[in-house]
């Protein structure tokens, strides 16, 4: 497989400060790099139309208003398998993924080994070297709370940074997921098991992003414990999953 047939899908809210730094560590890579910008207003889609302009495997892809980080994963998933890419990545625009790790992420999937690669936090090496401990306890105890609620062998199911084949992505139909903020991960990472695709965890360091503020907000959170345990209760009372 080509390098150039990995996307790399970023999506971007008010990221100018990191975007060209970051869309230069993908690119040595050799992969391409969609950034999926929600009309931020400090410029970020102004900067990415430039990267387009002068670099040959950055795209592009402006959505009207911030709805999201589903809706802009699944937006930049469609078009990334539509521009015929066979390994689909995800990851944040801030630098707490490095980008020096992506190989890792994309080796399992790329070699036939996995379906989904996770790179994970609470794996055996993995760490957040940078979070307080107050992060850290609402981090693993709200996996912790997937695993049990939704049966899942995941370790880190509210990670973003996630390399997949492309056809498998397409089977777990994004667009149609729930969550809108991070349990978007949790809910792809349900169907995934759901449908019996091949996971694996990879260990990877989180750091704390140095330009601009972070997206996490507690309506997020209340969002992703409220779905999962809808859904574990429909699980219990063996009403079925998400909706796919």
């Amino acid at each position: 497989m080509r390098s150039d047939e990995v996307t790399v899908v970023v999506p971007t809210y008010n990221e100018r400060e990191n975007l060209e730094a970051l869309a230069t560590a993908v690119l040595t890579h050799g992969y391409r790099i969609l950034i999926v910008d929600d009309a931020s207003p400090d410029g970020t889609g102004a900067l990415a139309e430039r990267l387009a302009e002068s670099r040959q495997l950055v795209d592009v892809l402006h959505r009207s208003a911030k709805e999201g980080l589903g809706p802009a994963y699944a937006a930049g998933f469609k078009q990334a398998a539509a521009n015929q890419a066979q390994v689909i990545c995800e990851m944040d625009a801030d630098f707490s993924h490095d980008p020096a790790d992506l190989p890792r992420l994309v080796g399992p999937v790329a070699s036939g080994r996995a379906d989904l690669t996770i790179g994970s936090r609470y794996v055996p090496g993995g760490s957040t070297p940078d979070w307080p401990l107050h992060r850290r306890v609402l981090s693993r105890g709200g996996n912790l709370y997937a695993r049990l609620m939704l049966g899942l062998h995941v370790r880190d199911a509210t990670a973003g940074f996630r390399a997949y084949r492309a056809e498998a992505l397409d089977d777990l139909q994004a667009a149609t997921c729930q969550a809108s903020g991070y349990g978007f991960q949790v809910e792809l990472a349900w169907r995934a098991t759901q449908r019996g695709l091949r996971i694996v965890e990879v260990p990877i360091v989180f750091r704390d992003r140095v330009y601009g503020d972070s997206k996490m907000k507690s309506k997020i959170v209340a969002e992703a414990m409220w779905l999962v345990t809808k859904w574990g209760v429909r699980r219990m009372l063996g009403r079925g999953g998400t909706v796919v």
